[in-house]
């Protein structure tokens, strides 16, 4: 038997194998455009959209969602884990532990209002949902660990010369000040700019990690 233009037609096996890689991929597709709905309304301050918002937004019917993800849980971590993903390429300082400390807390700034922008409500759901959500509590708890470890690594010098009480108390504080809920604080309770709220950051920090205790 032949096909079109004289090419052997496709044996049952072989359409059999064309349709199950068509329904991959438009499984693949909607879950990618599930994912990226819920992000879309996080972004626009709708932290604990219904199924049903998501699933028009994502252009499926809302019985067909759970197709997709497991539960809601699923989904959002799904989500979380995309957009910390999306917002690797920024999390890198762009210091070195040998520049000039002035150098150093200014950069660690910038990269910390960098992130926490691009990461957004995303991060704010992230910590509503993080105490009832395993997977999400794990995926924070790193996170903070990895911006606390390039917070000691940047300013190692420093907290070396302190005793170690003061190094301990510093880099405590230090980390809360540098972290998305200080930045929240700053910026929507405080109605700080972003400028004035960089500032408040920088001023801060260079106290607390001179390690003269003055700048």
């Amino acid at each position: 038997m032949t096909g079109t233009a004289g090419r052997p037609a496709p044996d049952d096996t072989e359409v059999a194998e064309v349709e199950t890689d068509g329904r991959r991929l438009r499984r693949a597709m909607n879950r990618e455009a599930v994912v990226d709905a819920l992000l879309d309304l996080y972004r626009e301050g709708s932290l604990r959209p219904g199924t049903d918002e998501i699933a028009e937004r994502a252009g499926i019917s809302p019985r067909s969602l759970f197709r997709y993800f497991e539960d809601t849980d699923d989904l959002v971590g799904e989500a979380i884990t995309r957009q910390l993903a999306r917002a690797l390429p920024i999390v890198q300082v762009d210091a070195h532990a040998d520049d000039p400390f002035a150098d150093r807390v200014r950069a660690l700034v910038d990269q910390r209002f960098r992130l926490f922008d691009a990461v957004g409500q995303a991060a704010y759901a992230t910590r509503l949902r993080a105490p009832f959500q395993p997977r999400l509590a794990e995926i924070l708890a790193e996170s903070r660990r990895f911006l606390r470890g390039q917070l000691r690594t940047l300013f190692a010098a420093e907290l070396s010369a302190m005793g170690a009480q003061r190094a301990e108390w510093s880099m405590a504080a230090a980390d809360v000040l540098a972290t998305f809920e200080s930045y929240q604080l700053l910026t929507a309770d405080q109605g700080c700019s972003a400028g004035e709220a960089k500032q408040v950051m920088v001023e801060s920090l260079s106290v607390l990690l001179s390690s003269g205790g003055t700048r």
